[in-house]
């Protein structure tokens, strides 16, 4: 389907910008929305922006969507909540299901999926809030919360003595935190659009790490096309992303983020099922290397709700 086809059966549909959400990620969810509505209302198509708040499904009702644009990030809005309702309410929707959501978003279960699916990731055990755990006997670690983005409450702990300060701050955004074996190496990420990975893109941060402030702040980080690895390595990564996007049941669109250590061996981290859609974001920068410009991206993740979930019969525009 071409663009003028896709524009011509959205013509006379009204697609509402799910953005904002409760989580800690609120204004990045916030940022990417309002870019997407832009294209959306620079393409002449009927668009309206609905902030997600406790009363989202009266905002739905209200104004009256045929298709959901979902651009939320983190608890309650990346992890099958959102999209569950929206299945209840008959909805059509641009992302990823509830089965592939709620997966996507628990880090624990994700790398229990990549270890039975031959995908390697570094160890890691799970610290509840409260309970007992094991002595970390191994620095450096990496401890984040079990269920975030945007390397909310990440921290790098080289020794014993930083880990308590970590933890205390990993918990302010769960109950639950994760403790994983750091891996030196180069940080890459790969998309996947329609279960064809997207060029491999090496990310290299200005600061210690891909922290919050490199992710979205202007000048953050460098984003470099192709990545500076070996052609096998390379085609590895992809072959990995392709293959989390299949066993994950993802629908249109993920990312899915990497580490190559200094014997290229790729590490799998975590997979992301709605990739930021900023200035900064990484989804974008790797579809325009691919000849997909910013526009036609919003309008080929809009078209994907056009057929609406598995279990549903094509929806008839």
């Amino acid at each position: 389907m071409n663009t003028d086809d896709i524009l011509a059966k959205l013509k006379n549909k009204k697609i509402g910008v799910l953005y904002g959400g409760l989580s800690s990620e609120r204004e990045i969810s916030i940022k990417s929305g309002k870019v997407v509505l832009g294209v959306l209302k620079r393409l002449k198509l009927k668009a309206v922006g609905i902030d997600v708040t406790r009363d989202v499904a009266e905002k739905i009702k209200k104004t009256n969507i045929d298709i959901a644009y979902v651009i939320l990030h983190g608890p309650l809005g990346e992890d099958g909540t959102i999209q569950g309702m929206l299945e209840i309410m008959g909805i059509p929707y641009t992302c990823s299901g509830v089965f592939a959501s709620a997966l996507s978003m628990d880090k624990d279960i994700s790398k229990k999926f990549f270890r039975c699916n031959g995908i390697p990731t570094p160890d890691w055990t799970v610290i509840s809030q409260f309970e007992p755990f094991a002595e970390i006997k191994k620095y450096p670690v990496v401890v984040k919360p079990i269920s975030q983005g945007s390397a909310l409450g990440l921290t790098i702990v080289k020794n014993v003595s930083q880990f308590a300060i970590a933890a205390k701050e990993a918990f302010k955004h769960d109950n639950e935190i994760m403790v994983e074996n750091f891996v030196s190496g180069k940080e890459i990420t790969v998309g996947v659009l329609d279960g064809k990975a997207l060029p491999v893109i090496e990310i290299v941060p200005n600061g210690e790490f891909y922290d919050f402030k490199s992710k979205y702040q202007k000048g953050g980080s460098r984003h470099i096309i192709p990545a500076r690895i070996s052609s096998m390595t390379y085609s590895n990564a992809q072959n990995y992303a392709e293959k989390i996007f299949k066993i994950f049941k993802c629908k249109t669109l993920c990312r899915v983020d990497m580490i190559v250590d200094n014997s290229s061996k790729i590490w799998v981290l975590e997979n992301n099922t709605i990739p930021g859609m900023t200035a900064t974001s990484l989804l974008p920068d790797a579809s325009k290397a691919i000849g997909y410009d910013f526009n036609n991206l919003v309008l080929k993740i809009v078209e994907s709700a056009l057929y609406g979930s598995k279990k549903r019969e094509p929806l008839r525009l």
